[in-house]
């Protein structure tokens, strides 16, 4: 009895070959964080670690402002190398709820966009994310299976040729 194994499409294969290059490559790159706001308490942990340990590495962070995985993010990276993170949010610091603020003036590279203060925060997130992941060499997702602006966000992120890493908590 012979058996066939199938073969990955093309464009999985340069995937592939992407994503291991870049695990051998020792370079330092530019690694986005997006997540949900609404987190497992025992995943927070989870993102706390591996920001922290990314950033120990030398690689510089970028994340946005809200509550949630961006929060364990900015805190661990500020926790070890305040340096290597960049934070951008999506409407000015003032819109930013009052909790996040504290933590916020820490950041050292802040970057703020008041031209979107009037749009709805969805719009404004979105815009945020698309160009995070404009920034990046690499976007890793924490997300529930209905993120969808999260999912979307991935979605973009392979288009334009990121290594893409999403992690459900669902």
């Amino acid at each position: 009895m012979t058996r066939s194994l199938d073969l990955p499409a093309i464009g999985r294969i340069d995937t592939l070959a992407q994503e291991l290059a870049m695990l051998q490559d020792r370079g330092k790159r530019r690694i986005a964080f997006l997540g949900s706001r609404h987190v497992p308490v025992v995943s927070i942990h989870l993102v706390e670690l591996v920001a922290r340990s990314l950033a120990q590495e030398g690689h510089n962070l970028m994340t946005s402002g809200s509550q949630g995985v961006n929060a364990a993010v900015i805190r661990s990276v500020l926790d070890v190398e305040p340096s290597r993170l960049t934070v951008l949010l999506p409407q000015s610091l003032d819109r930013q709820p009052a909790e996040s603020r504290e933590q916020l003036d820490r950041v050292l590279h802040l970057v703020e966009k008041p031209e979107h203060d009037e749009l709805p925060l969805p719009i404004a997130s979105s815009l945020c994310n698309q160009e995070i992941i404009s920034r990046c060499d690499q976007l890793i997702c924490f997300a529930f299976h209905d993120s969808e602006t999260l999912l979307a966000s991935c979605r973009t992120a392979e288009d334009m040729g990121k290594v893409v890493s999403l992690m459900f908590f669902d």
